[in-house]
């Protein structure tokens, strides 16, 4: 079974910031890199995604931010965002939730659950993994 899943920038943070392996967020790009799961994503999340990713306080390289951007645009679908009227604690997430709205079989993985309204398609990197385990 294929899993379309919106993957918040904090994810993608997380992922290049860890030094294990193991850890839920390095399980899910590797997952998008295997094709395992197929990240949706819009104009405005690859914006966002390069201008967090290009924050001097991540001193993440250059070639690792475009890896990263081009395997999401490569392995995964782009999307036009529905227009909803919904006023999030961070507005900044709006785009993401968005594309949820758009695909009713899709799937948010975030760091930040309580920026987003409760739903069983909005989930932590951890518990994205355990759904699909099962």
């Amino acid at each position: 079974m294929k899993y379309f899943v919106v993957i918040d920038t904090n994810v993608l943070v997380s992922a290049l910031l860890s030094s294990k392996k193991d850890s839920a967020t390095v399980q899910i790009i590797e997952k998008v890199l295997k094709k395992e799961i197929i990240p949706l994503y819009s104009k405005e999340i690859l914006d966002e995604y390069r201008n967090v990713l290009h924050r001097k306080k991540f001193n993440f390289s250059e070639n690792v931010v475009n890896y990263m951007i081009r395997a999401i645009e490569n392995f995964g679908i782009l999307k036009n965002p529905c227009e909803v009227e919904i006023i999030l604690t961070d507005m900044k997430d709006l785009p993401f939730y968005k594309i949820i709205l758009y695909d009713e079989k899709s799937y948010l993985i975030t760091g930040n659950l309580k920026h987003f309204p409760k739903s069983d398609r909005i989930l932590s990197a951890r518990e994205f993994l355990n759904l699909i385990d099962k």
